[in-house]
């Protein structure tokens, strides 16, 4: 099976980078890291004029129908440019509302998030492996708890919290009994908030039949979507050392010439081609799961591997390619840092590597 990109995809991909690369130029990205807000209210709303936010929202909302293949394309543009960006926690709360929400919800949501009205952030309390606490109970009275480390909270208009049990609720916020404080992470690119909720009011996404594999396969699709920002910003680091080879003199030689940089250069591209194919698949099976034979064992699985292989592979190709710089790579100047954060950051995100390894260990039976 081909899993080439499409016409489609590959003129979403262009423009995306196009976009980005003007303007998200370095000095723009290091005056944003400074601020460590992690979000830049600029960028998102051209994106937003572009369609980005709509990707996953069908087109008789007012999207563009896509499915998460479409969106691991853009995943993969935005980390290329590490873009301080919410996008992956707004594709995880639109999947919510699709596959968990009444057709009323769906009429009232899926409108505001193309038209960029509703922006949100995602907290699990359970299932994706987090550190922290993770203790949000949903009662009458409301959503009441703690969940750490949500990510894309900045600057959101509603949060998507997902329970241990599978249940999934909107919540405001700006509404009472919602607190939110930023912490502190590696990315300063890319922010993490902790929710503190007391009885807070709380719309339950109802309409799945079976919601602990509905929340699961938000999950998933969150994971791909992850790994695929993380190839794009080990891409960028092996492209950037790459040109550096070919400039960079020493001892009146390029040193991309020295057989040590080439088999440093090489042994990166060996291991990075491979998941290029892992996520592209990862990212079909989610859509496919439902009509093909792509089942939702092989969907859960293929998203466990692909954030886990690209979690340890791109933390390798991003020690590698910083070393290729020399001393450089270790500076401010270049800006290297920003890439290696983002990758160390997905790495631990929504489950890291030997938390994905040992669901898919159970999946297949070797674990329990």
């Amino acid at each position: 099976m081909d899993f080439a990109l499409n016409e489609e995809q590959r003129l979403l991909d262009a423009t995306l980078r196009g976009y980005l690369g003007e303007h998200l130029p370095l000095e723009r990205l290091r005056a944003l890291a400074e601020t460590g807000t992690g979000f830049d209210e600029k960028l998102w709303q051209g994106l937003c004029e572009l369609g980005l936010q709509g990707i996953l929202v069908p087109e008789r909302f007012g999207g563009s129908g896509l499915g998460v293949l479409d969106a691991a394309v853009a995943a993969e543009a935005l980390g290329a440019a590490v873009a301080p960006v919410p996008f992956i926690g707004l594709a995880m709360a639109t999947l919510a509302v699709l596959r968990a929400g009444t057709s009323a919800q769906q009429d009232a949501w899926l409108p505001r998030i193309a038209d960029s009205e509703a922006l949100f952030g995602v907290g699990f309390a359970g299932l994706a492996g987090q550190t922290g606490e993770a203790t949000a109970t949903l009662a009458e009275d409301g959503l009441t708890g703690r969940v750490t480390a949500a990510l894309d909270c900045a600057m959101c208009s509603h949060l998507l919290v997902v329970l241990g049990d599978g249940r999934m609720a909107i919540v405001a916020a700006d509404g009472p009994g919602v607190r939110m404080t930023p912490r502190r992470s590696l990315d300063r690119t890319c922010k993490v908030t902790d929710l503190v909720f007391d009885a807070a009011a709380a719309e339950l996404l109802s309409a799945a039949n079976a919601r602990l594999e509905t929340a699961l396969r938000v999950l998933d699709a969150g994971r791909v979507l992850v790994a695929a920002g993380t190839l794009g910003a080990a891409q960028t680091m092996l492209d950037r050392a790459v040109a550096f080879a070919k400039e960079r003199v020493q001892f009146g030689r390029v040193i991309g010439s020295f057989q040590g940089v080439k088999y440093m250069l090489a042994d990166m591209v060996t291991m990075l081609e491979p998941c290029r194919g892992l996520v592209w698949y990862a990212a079909y099976a989610q859509d496919a799961r439902d009509v093909q034979d792509a089942g939702p064992h092989e969907a859960r699985l293929t998203a466990c591997h692909a954030k886990a292989h690209l979690g340890d592979v791109a933390r390798e190709v991003s020690r590698m390619a910083t070393e290729a710089h020399g001393g450089m790579g270790f500076t401010d100047l270049l800006g290297l840092h920003f890439w290696f954060k983002r990758i160390a950051f997905n790495r631990q995100i929504l489950g890291g590597p030997e938390r994905c390894r040992e669901e898919a260990a159970i999946l297949q039976g070797w674990a329990t």
